[in-house]
């Protein structure tokens, strides 16, 4: 069977190109990879005794009135120079701020981090991913909650850099 990482790869390589579809199957276990209107993809994981299905929700664009969309565009001034990165999910799954129920967060507002420090745990195929926050700096803003769904590429943590 495909590895999380040999999956999150085609995931990409098929958002970055013209194909549609993708289909994988050995030893009776099948991934099929669907892009529909080029912003979700769709993964199907079908082993011999279970089917299981795995959909990133549709945007959906609501077009505001002029005036209210330049209000609700413009950011503060503080929220722009209060942080300058963001540690976002390499995957779809569940989110752990913790190693377990009973443990501290493994990052809280204000914790320094440097680019091996893990900062959560994303739960993906009964697999238990470490998320490592990639930069030096300090966590400015927790996005995500313990046991919350999250998307590829969703925002998880707020850092300002060293």
């Amino acid at each position: 069977m495909l590895k999380i990482q040999e999956i999150r790869e085609i995931i990409k390589l098929i958002d970055e190109s013209t194909i549609h579809e993708f289909t994988y199957e050995a030893n009776g276990e099948k991934v099929k990879l669907k892009k529909e209107k080029m912003e979700t993809t769709q993964v199907v994981t079908q082993a011999p005794a279970q089917i299981v299905e795995k959909h990133q929700p549709q945007f959906q664009e609501t077009v505001k009135p002029e005036q209210e969309t330049q209000k609700v565009e413009e950011p503060k001034k503080e929220e722009i120079k209060n942080y300058n990165h963001e540690i976002v999910s390499p995957m779809v799954g569940t989110f752990y701020s913790a190693p377990n129920p009973e443990s501290e967060d493994y990052v809280q507002v204000g914790s320094k981090v440097s680019k091996d420090t893990v900062v959560c745990i994303v739960e993906a195929m009964k697999l238990f991913n470490e998320i490592e926050a990639e930069v030096n700096g300090e966590i400015v803003e927790v996005l995500a909650g313990t046991g919350e769904l999250i998307e590829y590429g969703q925002p998880l943590f707020r850092v300002k850099t060293q």
